[in-house]
């Protein structure tokens, strides 16, 4: 069965895209069936995943907007995760959508066909709760909730809590937390303190693996690659790797890949 999952925060910079990359990437590694929706209007999960413009017939806001099918607009690689792209349109789409009747389900609409096709589908959100966020969200069996370890991330964490509760009443009551996954953690104090403190709150909700900041994260996506191909060996690809065994054995998922 096709598990749905929203990654989701608010705040940006925060590692959302990143992890929704990787994620993708390493489901695949570990031969899930893996389709990743961008419905970020910077795209950067589109030109992150290698991606090339010119192959993009439709992407996130034709299908949202100008009705086309998201079977028109997946684009279907051999060699890595499909993607639903995006584009610096889908920036309009928060207004266009405010116009239809049926704004908060057109996502979960557009995708009922396609998903059955995949073990995985990945909604690599924007970092704001607005239209396209509840899409999402809507659309979602789950939310994973990257968090920085940062001052503020309790503050962020708790508006977010509020939203899935809200979209929990009115219109996807089986919304469940995937999970809470803390990035770009360090070994200072601070960085400390911030995941001892979110793991207080969200106990059985909060991974025990972390993120590390970690240099090879941030440069794969400008060649193009998953931290897996660009530097297999670095502390990122290290965390993600058993990030992505743990989610595949939350969902019963076969993995058939040797540890």
């Amino acid at each position: 069965m096709t598990k749905v999952i929203a990654l989701a925060n608010q705040k940006g910079g925060v590692g959302k895209t990143t992890t929704a990359l990787n994620l993708a990437a390493g489901l695949l590694r570990h031969n899930q069936s893996v389709l990743l929706i961008d419905l970020d209007p910077q795209s950067n999960a589109t030109s992150g995943s290698g991606v090339d413009k010119e192959d993009i017939t439709n992407d996130a806001y034709d299908v949202l907007i100008a009705n086309k099918t998201a079977k028109s607009a997946i684009i279907h690689r051999s060699d890595n995760f499909d993607i639903l792209p995006s584009s610096t349109e889908l920036a309009g789409a928060e207004i266009e959508l405010t116009k239809k009747k049926d704004r908060q389900t057109l996502l979960k609409r557009k995708i009922a066909k396609e998903k059955t096709n995949y073990d995985f589908v990945l909604i690599d959100n924007p970092p704001a709760l607005g239209l396209l966020s509840l899409n999402s969200l809507t659309a979602a069996d789950s939310v994973l909730i990257p968090v920085q370890a940062e001052y503020f991330a309790l503050e962020g964490l708790a508006q977010l809590m509020k939203t899935i509760d809200l979209v929990k009443e009115h219109g996807n009551s089986g919304l469940t937390i995937e999970g809470i996954l803390m990035t770009m953690t360090t070994h200072t104090k601070i960085s400390r303190q911030v995941v001892a403190e979110v793991e207080k709150h969200f106990p059985e909700k909060t991974y025990e693996i972390t993120i590390p900041r970690n240099v090879r994260l941030t440069e794969a996506p400008s060649f193009g690659q998953s931290i897996f191909d660009f530097a297999g060996f670095s502390s990122g690809a290290r965390a993600y790797n058993k990030l992505v065994k743990e989610i595949i054995s939350e969902n019963g998922k076969e993995d058939s890949k040797p540890s």
